[in-house]
């Protein structure tokens, strides 16, 4: 079977357990990752404050259009919606979350896709936020399209890595942010001591026994482990066309945020 086939029936096997099995064995760790990268897809590149600098900055930050790419089960998408009502509500003269912009979340797993959508209708955020399957590796839509692409955990899954970057290039805007974030191997060795016991041998374990998929949360560590380092991959974004890369570690180089911006010349 191809790799994206497992990696699609994989996280359909374990979408209904995923939220609970992620918040438990990450100790919601990844709550403060999630609201740093928040905030560079909210600031402003310099390329956009120059095409408006008659225009306030939440009035525009209010009507940017996202696309998360490999969103699950949608934490992402909806802490991106409610940061951008919030900013509508509090630029509005009237006070009415108007005038919004909206997020699209793509996943290769229908499972994923079934549990954000009631999530997304549990938060009253339908009207900002829509899903549905997609492959990063061909996106349906056209190009220009967004002003933001984000990519929380999940660009380790991506059969044809280059592939899927190359194409979030084409759909984002001129000028437009690429936000990603991702698990890395500590440099310090004794955190990479402790990051391999718990991933290669707690995770799967706990993981395993309450999924009853032990083979995903053997896949998952091991996924982790084979990413490139941070060198590596900064060079994969500069060779796949993005400008001004750069990255940054958090709690010690367990998670890294990588950020990239289309050329207003792009070549694709």
């Amino acid at each position: 079977m191809p790799r994206k086939e497992k990696i699609h029936d994989m996280f359909n096997s374990i979408a209904a357990d995923y939220d609970k099995l992620n918040h438990i064995m990450s100790l919601d760790i990844d709550r403060p990752w999630r609201k740093r990268a928040l905030r560079s897809i909210l600031k402003s590149t310099r390329d956009e404050r120059r095409a408006g600098r008659e225009i306030d900055e939440k009035r525009r930050l209010r009507s940017i259009e996202v696309l998360d790419v490999a969103c699950g089960t949608g934490d992402f998408s909806i802490a991106i919606a409610e940061a951008m009502r919030k900013i509508a509500k509090d630029s509005s003269d009237s006070g009415k979350a108007d005038a919004m912009g909206h997020v699209t979340g793509v996943d290769l797993s229908e499972g994923m896709l079934e549990v954000m959508k009631d999530k997304v209708a549990k938060a009253g955020l339908e009207d900002l936020i829509s899903c549905e399957t997609g492959d990063c590796e061909n996106l349906r839509f056209q190009d220009s399209s967004f002003d933001r692409v984000t990519v929380a955990f999940g660009v380790r899954n991506f059969e044809n890595r280059e592939k899927g970057l190359r194409e979030m290039l084409r759909v984002l805007k001129p000028g437009g942010k690429l936000v990603i974030l991702e698990l890395s191997v500590p440099s310090n060795a004794f955190m990479r001591w402790l990051f391999n016991l718990y991933f290669l041998h707690i995770l799967p374990l706990i993981g395993g026994s309450i999924s009853g998929d032990k083979a995903a949360y053997r896949y998952l560590p091991a996924s982790v482990l084979n990413f490139p380092g941070k060198k590596e991959f900064s060079s994969i974004l500069r060779d796949c066309g993005y400008a001004a890369v750069s990255h940054k570690a958090f709690t010690l180089g367990i998670c890294r945020m990588y950020v990239g911006i289309k050329p207003q010349e792009s070549t694709l």
